[in-house]
């Protein structure tokens, strides 16, 4: 879940209105998505999100579950003045139907709901997960921009928020050849990108975190901190439940032509340590300008003690330039998607999953993959 990097990024007359839901244990929104052949899977982007605003005039912002085609996604937790919102790319393995469903989880907690989205992406996006995992994502960031960026700009209408710093290096490239599948927006990528960034006390949401089907309970707020020592590294401090890894991409890019006694290069340490799993490996050595690289950062795993963990970029000893970075997104890999009801019992949305929140007025068998309706 994500605390809204900023209000205008919304449409206000969206935000402005919300529908809740007072009565049964869930309730379900359905979608059907056009595929662009028969053969081919659909992937999608989902987004919801929710603006309490004291709407009932309790002080109570409610907090509830979110769930997708039988999945578990989130727990939301909504705040009384400010916008947060949830974000997940799947894929559409079993048909073409999306429903996504709001289940209360505490008396006098109402669901609600202000806003849902969804977007198709490229199905070669994110490829580096297989296709039966969802992907939760927790943050984007552009680091050199300094307003919030989304469509047009991302072509799939990713939110990527500015850091708080005015600390920037800007291009003196006519365009950037963006040449990777996921489609990053230009402007997060090329006009202007951080070096040697200090960020302190950023108010952000911890990721939902999932494994094996459980939604373990994550720290309210990561603190990310950039700063720099005397060798020049830059290091990026989160928290996250120690019981799940989570994942980055990273990007990087040459904001001026260097010369030929300047070289940038850099390593990706993670917990302070050079044997990470990246994608790919080796040391950064950002591209000539008009190009991208794009790094994956995978299994990062906080700390027991204290739930933190730590993303270095340090200098090579032979570069004679400090790292720097362009944008970057985190995110978990859900459990595997389930089949969800048996298709040949008349639903619409899933009456069985996840359980035990199945709809008020059936019942079903224990499959955990793919009930039946025993009873009406």
């Amino acid at each position: 879940m994500i605390d809204a990097p900023e209000v205008k990024a919304w449409d206000s007359h969206v935000m402005s209105t919300l529908r809740a839901f007072p009565t049964r244990k869930k309730n379900c929104y359905s979608i059907d998505i056009e595929k662009k052949n028969e053969d081919s899977i659909e992937r999608v982007l989902v987004r919801a999100s929710f603006y309490y605003g004291n709407y009932d005039n309790k002080f109570n912002p409610p907090t509830f579950n979110l769930q997708f085609n039988g999945n578990s996604w989130s727990q939301i937790i909504t705040d009384q003045d400010n916008i947060v919102y949830t974000e997940m790319v799947f894929s559409l393995n079993n048909g073409n139907n999306i429903n996504i469903c709001l289940a209360q989880t505490e008396p006098d907690n109402i669901p609600f709901i202000s806003a849902l989205e969804v977007r198709s992406v490229n199905r070669f996006s994110y490829r580096y997960v297989d296709s039966i995992y969802p992907l939760f994502f927790f943050e984007r960031i552009a680091f050199g921009a300094n307003a919030t960026i989304r469509y047009p700009e991302d072509i799939y209408d990713r939110i990527w928020g500015p850091v708080d710093t005015n600390i920037r290096v800007r291009s003196n490239s006519p365009y950037r050849n963006v040449n990777i599948d996921d489609g990053k927006p230009l402007q997060a990528l090329s006009a202007e990108l951080k070096q040697l960034i200090e960020v302190k006390n950023s108010n952000l949401s911890s990721p939902p975190v999932y494994a094996a089907g459980k939604n373990y309970d994550s720290h309210p707020t990561v603190l990310r901190e950039t700063h720099l020592n005397s060798s020049g590294d830059m290091v990026l401090n989160g928290v996250s439940d120690p019981k799940v890894p989570v994942h980055f991409n990273a990007f990087f890019a040459e904001a001026n032509k260097l010369n030929a006694t300047q070289k940038r290069s850099f390593n990706i340490l993670v917990n302070n340590k050079n044997d990470s799993t990246l994608d790919p490996e080796g040391p950064v050595i950002p591209p000539d300008i008009g190009n991208i690289e794009e790094v994956h950062i995978f299994n990062v795993t906080s700390f027991e003690t204290n739930s933190s963990y730590s993303i270095g970029l340090a200098p090579t000893n032979d570069s004679t330039l400090p790292p720097l970075i362009n944008a970057l997104e985190g995110y978990t890999v859900g459990a595997k998607l389930v089949q969800g009801t048996n298709s040949s019992d008349d639903w619409n949305g899933d009456p069985c999953l996840p359980s035990p929140y199945t709809w008020d007025w059936v019942a079903c068998n224990s499959d955990a993959d793919s009930p039946r309706i025993t009873a009406l």
